[in-house]
């Protein structure tokens, strides 16, 4: 599923962008260009998501484009100066995930003691069986 938030972008004094999602909780990110700002963006959001899912936390609904103020109340005169704009980043976490938070975790399983015995002797690699058996029981493809 995409999920679409609005992002502040702003032109920093020294070069670069840097982005704030102002509906969470003014998550912010930068890169040294628009398209490594855009990317970063993209990864700061899922992993705000993502992280926010796996925890059971309330995530909240986005903002409409049209209403985003990019000014903050207290900005100075010259902070105001700076070329901001809005702009909608989207991402589907899920997929995103699955590419690029990829870490291993540990399980441990109980199993009768002959099968691991026959399952020793033969060398099996018990996660690559195990990863097998969840993809499958999942309806994952590969």
């Amino acid at each position: 599923m995409l999920s679409v938030y609005p992002a502040i972008f702003y032109k920093e004094p020294s070069g670069g962008y840097s982005v704030i999602f102002p509906d969470l909780n003014h998550l912010a990110t930068s890169g040294d260009n628009m398209q490594e700002a855009m990317e970063m963006a993209v990864d700061c959001l899922a992993g705000y998501l993502f992280s926010e899912k796996l925890d059971s936390n309330c995530i909240p609904t986005p903002t409409p484009i049209e209403d985003v103020d990019p000014y903050c109340e207290d900005d100075t005169e010259e902070e105001r100066k700076t070329e901001r704009f809005v702009n909608l980043v989207s991402v589907d976490v899920e997929s995103y995930a699955e590419k690029h938070f990829n870490k291993a975790v540990k399980r441990t399983i109980s199993i009768p003691q002959w099968l691991n015995n026959r399952a020793m002797a033969k060398k099996i690699n018990f996660s690559k069986v195990m990863q097998n058996a969840l993809m499958k029981e999942l309806e994952i493809v590969q």
